[in-house]
């Protein structure tokens, strides 16, 4: 019954959202009550729930998407976006464009924030989607599903490295045996599916469309990189600095400080005012114009993050991804598949591929340890799960609908997809491995 409630309450959703034509948020927070009422949860906490689910999905992002939606805009205004697609093009060539975007998505991806990271990308590949007029997800696919792959498989992305530690597994093992894993998903989740998306219409968001600039009006082609990749390399340094430090280093709180991501947007944000706009001769007033239209063009957006943060509570605090797991347990299965099984099904229930990762971990641990099964390969197999199933209650989903303005219908053909694809992959890569090294 609770599974079937689950499932009702979700198609109702789709219903609201793609047949009557409800605003999204407003969806959201209808379904959420009715799911509260449905699966029991008291009256009293109801309204608790939603709330804090829409609290905590907006704390952890809304700093993040609201100042990286303002980098982008400036880095697509001011030309850089344009210079670094020159670039790109020239090193790559249009024929090999896409394989130049996994690359950017994998390397960013292993340091960054998946949410940053897409923020970040997003007007990168939309000036190169306009500039050579390719067809968008064939073009942005491939990046986001690298930045996907790295941020449920690889430390020291948060899902990862707690999993890394609650199994007991080897940080640099589970790396490793994760980079082996994530290219081949990558891979077939990215290039290889983006070839059948060819023919889906998408006209990405026209913030990110700025006008061609003639060449002597470009930003340099160091500070247009620099700048951009400015939060990789603070966030980079942020993760892989303390490795070297010693522990009780009066550094490491500064690092960490520094290193946060809000923190690191905020002052990325504030060096590309200055080297994009004012050190070329640009106003305040310019600057805050372009703030301002960047606010205005992702208000929608995080509204529809919020309702999935409270669809999110309310499923989590009636227990629902517990129950489900509890019954899992029993089965007797290979404990990687039923790992990844039990974290697909959480991640299905509760949209967040953290939330599933963690939630899982408890789970799973005795069975782990009763079967000798290897740490390292039970973090990626708990990783490649949490990806499965990617739908209406992930923020994710919305951010890919939204940015790249699709239907529901094509996000589930694409992102929804892609995301099952590289899960699916990703599996057969931990048993693989298993093999291999029995």
């Amino acid at each position: 019954m609770t599974i079937l409630i689950v499932f009702c309450c979700i198609a109702l959703l789709i219903l609201m959202i793609s047949v009557f034509k409800i605003n999204a948020f407003l969806a959201f927070l209808i379904v959420s009550v009715l799911a509260g009422l449905g699966l029991g949860l008291p009256l009293p906490k109801i309204a608790g729930a939603v709330e804090k689910g829409i609290g905590d999905v907006l704390g952890s992002l809304v700093i993040i998407i609201t100042t990286g939606a303002m980098l982008g805009k400036l880095v697509a205004e001011s030309g850089a976006a344009q210079k670094i697609a020159q670039v790109m093009m020239d090193v790559f060539g249009t024929k090999h464009i896409q394989w130049a975007m996994v690359i950017t998505g994998f390397v960013i991806g292993i340091p960054l924030y998946y949410g940053i990271g897409f923020v970040l990308m997003v007007p990168l590949i939309f000036s190169v989607v306009y500039r050579y007029k390719l067809p968008a997800l064939y073009i942005g696919l491939p990046m986001l599903a690298a930045l996907s792959v790295t941020h449920g498989f690889l430390p020291p992305h948060p899902s990862p490295a707690a999993l890394v530690v609650q199994f007991n597994a080897n940080m640099g093992l589970t790396l490793f045996y994760g980079l082996l894993v994530a290219v081949p998903a990558i891979i077939i989740g990215g290039p290889f599916f983006a070839k059948t998306l060819k023919n889906i219409p998408s006209t990405p968001m026209a913030s990110f469309r700025a006008k061609e600039l003639p060449e002597d009006e470009l930003p340099g082609t160091f500070i247009s990189l620099f700048t951009a990749l400015l939060p990789v390399i603070l966030l980079g340094l942020a993760s892989f600095l303390p490795l070297f430090l010693n522990p009780t280093s009066p550094i490491i709180p500064v690092i960490t400080f520094l290193g946060h991501p809000s923190i690191v947007m905020l002052v990325v944000l504030v060096l590309a005012s200055y080297f994009l706009g004012i050190s070329r001769g640009k106003k305040m007033d310019y600057l805050s114009s372009i703030f301002g239209d960047a606010l205005k063009d992702i208000a929608l957006i995080l509204l529809i993050i919020a309702g999935s943060g409270a669809l999110k509570e309310i499923l989590t605090q009636s227990g629902v991804s517990k129950e489900i797991a509890g019954y899992l347990q029993e089965l007797s299965v290979e404990p990687l598949f039923l790992a990844w099984l039990i974290a697909a099904l959480i991640r299905f229930c509760v949209g967040s591929a953290t939330v599933a990762g963690l939630t899982t971990a408890g789970i799973i641990v005795p069975l782990m340890m009763a079967t000798h099964t290897n740490p390292n390969l039970m973090v990626l197999a708990v990783g490649a799960g949490s990806l499965m199933f990617s739908h209406v209650n992930d923020a994710g989903f919305w951010m890919f609908k939204e940015y790249f303005n699709l239907s529901l219908k094509d996000t589930f053909r694409s992102w929804a997809l892609m995301e099952s694809i590289v899960g699916t992959a990703g599996l057969a890569g931990v048993l693989l491995l298993k093999i291999i090294i029995a």
